[in-house]
């Protein structure tokens, strides 16, 4: 059984700093993109960053580059978001993501999702 863990989320004043962090066990995703979204209360879930299975190349939402950093260790199926210069209106339940297809040609660019981890929150108080 395939399991996406997030973990690294918590309260934070504007400006600081988390790392998130999703451990995936039951299955290997070296070959595979991963990623993260997003969730605000009372918005629909939005992509926020995702990387090619090698890790060479990256994707970011407009509201978080320059801030956020993506990353992942394949030997340990892992991937890290590294979240910088924190706003209150980074403030959502964060979901990793893993699987699916990733073309920055279509809109959105990361889809198909094939596994989804049940959420770490992350509040950022002004």
């Amino acid at each position: 059984q395939v399991q996406l863990v997030e973990s690294g989320g918590g309260l934070v004043q504007a400006g600081g700093s988390l790392r998130l962090s999703c451990t995936v066990s039951g299955r290997t995703f070296s070959s595979y993109p991963m990623g993260w979204f997003r969730q605000a209360p009372g918005k629909e879930r939005e992509f926020v960053a995702a990387i090619t299975w090698s890790g060479s190349k990256t994707y970011y939402t407009d509201s978080v580059k320059g801030r956020f950093t993506i990353s992942r260790d394949n030997a340990k199926n892992t991937v890290t978001l590294q979240m910088n210069s924190l706003k209150a209106e980074d403030t959502a339940v964060y979901y990793c993501a893993a699987g699916g297809r990733l073309d920055p040609r279509r809109d959105p660019l990361f889809y198909g999702i094939d596994y989804w981890g049940k959420g770490t929150l992350v509040t950022v108080s002004s």
